[in-house]
């Protein structure tokens, strides 16, 4: 007689699973097709074996790790028994003790001789782990079948096993070997068997937990083969308020080909929600800043009342105690109000006026000025009067760092594109280019050479150890992660920071410790820098209809702060009709140093698309060709 001990494990997989399946489900009944179960799931399935085979495991349960997907590698499974034995391995003892190895070389008939069963009849109880004593329950087996115990006989035996006591050892192996002899077993193999047990049952996992465990493994890891969309939109919720998950996430997403749209005041919800099988709709809930309670005010007047026409409308309708000015100006910089505004930089200047209509409708309201009976219906568009002029919008580098204010990434850019043009004869290609693949030889202890290349891309990270400094550097086509070491750290400390876009020249190389590439730096620069030691000339595209004295003064003002560098300055010149085109060219005391500031206020007065750097004669040649057109400059990017 006794208590039975029960575990209950409250796992956020479950939640994620039951988000996922109902959504699924949602989807399949708007297509009459029958509900999916999880449970009836077949365990043969080609598309998750082949997505596990990939170490495309992100969000799958237990196989996250760097560890585990470098194990899944090795172990490349093809059948559920080994996703059961992969939670088992994946543990210090057997990853130590060469167990792994073992079983990895077993799996893929590297042995000679093939497999050792140990006797004939443990081959139904090591079959499966390939002849590995790997589960406690498979000690307790041998036990049974080798030596005749009972249950409760093999448990006491595991469990003294377990506890590695002498004298109880040395009993148990007494009733081990009598019994195995008297089932005609040899006594050395006896021994020897018994010997095996002892060492392995150090290391052996309790298979019943490995196998639920696995059961839930394979039911994400079938999710996101098959619905990837609506298991990445649960992963996604299910983690929101922790923005370094966020993150990881949407990168697995970009990496999964899924489409990520921005959050939108009228179309998302709190959670991350399924748009169709490829789309992802952000969820108001992981703007940070704003709160579920801002966000259920926003969806329950959405629902009683339709979607928001304008800002005005918006703030006219909304709560404004629960949607305050802290949470409306995060909601523009994350895009939330994108398509009932402008753009954002219009919003962010017509916001004072639109909460001021929203606060005299409210007090209206109070006092029952707004309908007799309180019976008002939403005014029509034209009551919404708080737009002004529209502005232009914010430079890239300023709506993007509002993105990764709000949001923790950058979502509708990536503030590498501005430079993709002035970068491309500087470096060596993109990162998914020139760091992508596996080289011959990795993995296999083989020396492979370091390749001389030249990278730019984002800081993501920054991490020290010691006198080692290592970054990781992303150009929107892959990252790659770099070294530096003390005295190459000590030389650039001033620029190596997290979100600076660096131009980094070393040696690229394959490592096996992280399974990617790594480049060794030697040398480091930032892309302004780049842009004023490199660039040729400075065009510049004279505006249609502009008063030429008033313009002649202001490029004066703007030219003058930078000049005495080695940039050229060029003024393209084009009449309203194309009935006259030149491009002049300013004398040398005009030559400038193409600064951050000094190309911030280009665009700041002139646009983005009215100056462009040039760093070949080839490029001049096709600005100009599409200036001449009349149509906006595109030129071939990095790599």
């Amino acid at each position: 007689a006794g208590l039975v001990k029960f575990d209950f494990l409250g796992l956020r997989t479950l939640t994620v699973i039951d988000w996922a399946v109902k959504t699924i489900n949602d989807l399949r009944a708007a297509k009459g097709e029958a509900p999916l179960d999880v449970a009836t799931l077949p365990l043969e399935d080609p598309k998750t074996y082949a997505l596990l085979k990939s170490c495309r495991t992100t969000a799958v349960f237990q196989l996250e790790s760097r560890g585990m997907k470098d194990l899944i590698r090795r172990l490349q499974p093809d059948r559920f028994e080994d996703i059961v034995a992969l939670v088992a391995l994946f543990r210090p003892g057997p990853l130590q003790s060469g167990m792994v190895d073992d079983f990895i070389e077993r799996k893929h008939g590297r042995i000679g001789g093939g497999i050792d069963y140990l006797h004939p009849d443990l081959e139904p109880v090591l079959k499966a782990t390939y002849g590995v004593i790997l589960y406690q329950e498979q000690v307790m087996q041998i036990a049974q079948v080798l030596a005749g115990y009972t249950l409760g006989g093999a448990d006491l035996l595991r469990r003294a096993m377990g506890k590695k006591k002498p004298e109880e050892m040395a009993q148990q192996r007494a009733i081990f070997t009598q019994g195995a002899t008297e089932r005609g077993v040899p006594e050395a193999q006896a021994t020897h068997i018994f010997d095996l047990m002892e060492k392995f049952a150090g290391y052996g996992f309790n298979k019943s937990h490995s196998a639920a465990y696995a059961v839930l493994t394979f039911h994400t890891a079938w999710l996101k083969a098959h619905y990837p969309a609506a298991f990445m939109s649960a992963v996604l919720s299910s983690d929101m308020d922790k923005t370094d998950k966020v993150v990881t996430f949407i990168d697995e997403c970009r990496a999964m080909g899924l489409n990520v749209l921005p959050p939108d005041v009228n179309a998302s919800v709190y959670r991350f929600t399924v748009a169709d099988d490829r789309t992802i709709r952000y969820g108001l809930g992981a703007v940070k800043g704003v709160g579920e309670s801002a966000v259920e005010a926003i969806l329950e007047e959405r629902r009683a009342h339709g979607p928001f026409r304008d800002l005005a409308d918006f703030c006219r309708r909304i709560d404004l105690q629960r949607v305050n000015k802290r949470v409306l100006e995060g909601l523009i910089r994350a895009g939330c109000l994108d398509r009932i505004g402008a753009n954002r930089a219009t919003l962010m200047a017509e916001l004072p006026a639109a909460m001021q209509l929203g606060e005299q409708n409210t007090r209206a309201q109070e006092l029952g000025q707004d309908d007799l009976f309180g019976l008002a219906a939403p005014p029509p568009a034209a009551a919404s009067t708080a737009k002004s002029a529209v502005l232009p919008e914010w430079p890239e580098s300023v709506r993007l760092a509002g993105e990764r204010a709000t949001l923790g990434l950058y979502l509708t850019g990536h503030p590498i594109a501005e430079y993709e043009a002035d970068l491309r004869n500087v470096v060596s290609g993109r990162i998914a280019d020139v760091a992508s693949g596996r080289p011959a030889g990795a993995g296999e202890g083989r020396w492979v050479p370091q390749k001389a290349v030249t990278l730019a891309g984002l800081v993501l990270e920054v991490k020290r150890r010691g006198n080692r400094t290592s970054l990781v550097l992303d150009d929107r086509s892959g990252r790659v992660e770099v070294s530096l070491f003390d005295e190459v750290y000590q030389n650039h400390r001033d620029i190596v920071m997290q979100d600076a876009i660096l131009v980094v020249e070393g040696g690229l190389r394959w490592d096996d410790f992280i399974e990617g590439w790594r480049v060794s730096a030697k040398r480091l620069m930032h892309v302004d820098r780049v842009r004023e030691q490199q660039a040729r000339r400075l065009l510049l595209r004279w505006p249609d209809g502009a008063d030429a004295a008033a313009l002649i003064r202001q490029l004066e003002s703007l030219l003058a702060p930078a000049r005495g560098g080695k940039c050229a300055v060029g003024v393209f010149y084009r009449s309203a009709h194309a009935q006259a085109q030149a491009t002049l060219t300013l004398g040398p005391e005009w030559a400038v140093k193409p600064t951050r500031a000094l190309l911030d206020e280009l665009e700041k007065h002139f646009g983005r698309d009215r100056w462009k750097l040039v760093y070949h004669p080839r490029d001049e040649a096709e600005i100009l060709a599409q200036w001449a057109a009349g149509a906006p400059v595109s030129l071939q990017k990095a790599g």
